[in-house]
C-alpha cells in the first residue's frame, strides 16, 4: 500500500472524527439545554403544588364558614366522575386512583400512579 493511500485513509479518518466530535458537541449541549428546562419546569411545578396547597387551604376554610360539607361534595363528585368514566368505557383503575387521592386529602399525583 502507497503512502497515498495511507494519506488517504487518516484524512477520511480525521474527517470522520471531526464530525463525531461535532455531533458529541451538539449532543452535549441538548443535554443542557434539557437539563436546564427539566430544572425549571420542576420548580414551577413545586411553586404551583404550593399554591395550590394555599388556594385548597383558603377554599376549605371558606366552606367550613358557610357550612359546605366538603366530605359530601367530594363523595359526590367522584361518584360523578366514576358515573362518567364507566359509561365511557374508562378503566377502573383510573376512577380508584382518583379516589384513593381524595381519601389521601389530595388531588391525584404522579406519586400515586408510581405506588
Amino acid at each position: 500500500m502507497g503512502f497515498g493511500d495511507t494519506a488517504k485513509k487518516i484524512q477520511t479518518l480525521a474527517d470522520k472524527a471531526e464530525r463525531t466530535y461535532q455531533k458529541i458537541n451538539e449532543l452535549r449541549s441538548e443535554v443542557e439545554e434539557t437539563q436546564t428546562t427539566v430544572l425549571d419546569t420542576s420548580e414551577r411545578v413545586q411553586r404551583l403544588e404550593n399554591e395550590m396547597a394555599e388556594q385548597r387551604a383558603v377554599l376549605d376554610a371558606v366552606a367550613r364558614e358557610v357550612g359546605v360539607d366538603l366530605e359530601s361534595v367530594s363523595t359526590e363528585a367522584h361518584i360523578a366522575e366514576a358515573e362518567r368514566a364507566a359509561a365511557e368505557g374508562a378503566p377502573e383503575d383510573a376512577t380508584d386512583d382518583a379516589a384513593s387521592a381524595e381519601s389521601d386529602g389530595g388531588e391525584p399525583t404522579d406519586d400515586d400512579d408510581a405506588a
